[in-house]
């Protein structure tokens, strides 16, 4: 293809010649720069139209508008909703964990009137109505404040549960030696070497030499010497004027000063001291004055008799 260009001032002619390729090239660019023109016009007669008002062009952007406002009200909208749904459930939750921190404060001793949550917040959110993001942010407040309090609330519950945990091991409920026939009681008794009534202070518990004994309860090493009476004695105090005294034994395996623990092997049978036989003589004495042993050993068996009860109930649960 041949294109002649004539200038008519200079009387000159100038020819091209176009094979296949140049003639698409040309073409392709001559379209591109129409299309690059049309879209500017259109674009600057757009946004001038829409600027000022123009009757056409200002109904085609309202409209326009108008379903992009719609689309986002109506997403909003939907949010809102599962939102406020998810609220409504964290609400029911919370009032769940309300009630059960009162039960469990009642437990704990702790009286829930000077422990109440928040009261008068109502219930779960209402559904079937519209509600405002000043409502979901008042009730989102609601929640934080009341979970605050009731972090606050387990904290003290937990806290007096640790106590009494801590009270119930410094008393002591356990028997010293396992699986041991109980020998003489605690009271008025003829005494084996004088012939005579005499006072038994404690109890007395028949077993070899080098059966293990242990503590009764949680506490600290008072006394370790040996006794012309008791023999090797043990003595720990468990705190509030409580101690509790273990006599003639063979070996003594703590010394005084020592922290021991609720079951932890202290001494071995013995017959040591004014004794008949080897036994172990355990007494409980509160501000010095011997108490009955088998109290307390009752006590313990109650105890154990409950915690094996719960752990049944806790494994046919699961």
């Amino acid at each position: 293809m041949q294109v002649i260009i004539t200038d008519a001032w200079m009387a000159r002619s100038r020819a091209f010649h176009l094979n296949g390729f140049k003639l698409i090239l040309a073409i392709l660019l001559a379209s591109l720069v129409l299309m690059l023109v049309s879209a500017g016009l259109y674009h600057w007669v757009f946004m001038k139209g829409a600027r000022e008002g123009w009757p056409v062009i200002g109904s085609l952007v309202r409209l326009v508008s108008k379903d992009e406002i719609a689309q986002r009200d109506r997403y909003v909208k939907e949010n809102i909703e599962v939102l406020a749904k998810r609220l409504g459930e964290m609400q029911a939750k919370m009032l769940q964990l309300e009630s059960l921190g009162e039960r469990v404060s009642g437990l704990a001793g702790i009286n829930p009137a000077e422990i109440t949550v928040a009261p008068g917040r109502g219930g779960a959110l209402i559904a079937g109505r519209d509600l405002s993001i000043e409502e979901l942010d008042a009730t989102l407040a609601s929640l934080d404040g009341a979970a605050t309090k009731n972090a606050d609330v387990m904290t003290v519950i937990e806290s007096r549960l640790f106590e009494q945990k801590i009270k119930k091991m410094m008393v002591p409920t356990q028997q010293p030696v396992l699986d041991a026939n109980l020998g003489s009681i605690f009271g008025w008794r003829i005494d084996p070497i004088t012939g005579r009534s005499a006072l038994h202070t404690g109890l007395d518990f028949p077993a070899g030499v080098g059966t293990p004994i242990y503590a009764a309860a949680g506490g600290m090493v008072v006394t370790q010497e040996y006794h012309p009476q008791y023999g090797n004695m043990l003595e720990v105090d468990h705190g509030n004027d409580l101690i509790t005294r273990y006599a003639h034994a063979s070996k003594v395996h703590v010394n005084k000063g020592d922290l021991i623990k609720r079951g932890q092997r202290i001494a071995d049978v013995g017959n040591t001291g004014r004794s008949t036989g080897a036994h172990l003589h355990f007494e409980v004495l509160v501000q010095g004055v011997p108490q009955d042993p088998q109290k307390f050993l009752n006590a313990g068996k109650g105890l154990g008799t409950e915690r094996s009860a719960s752990s049944k109930a806790s494994v046919l649960q699961r």
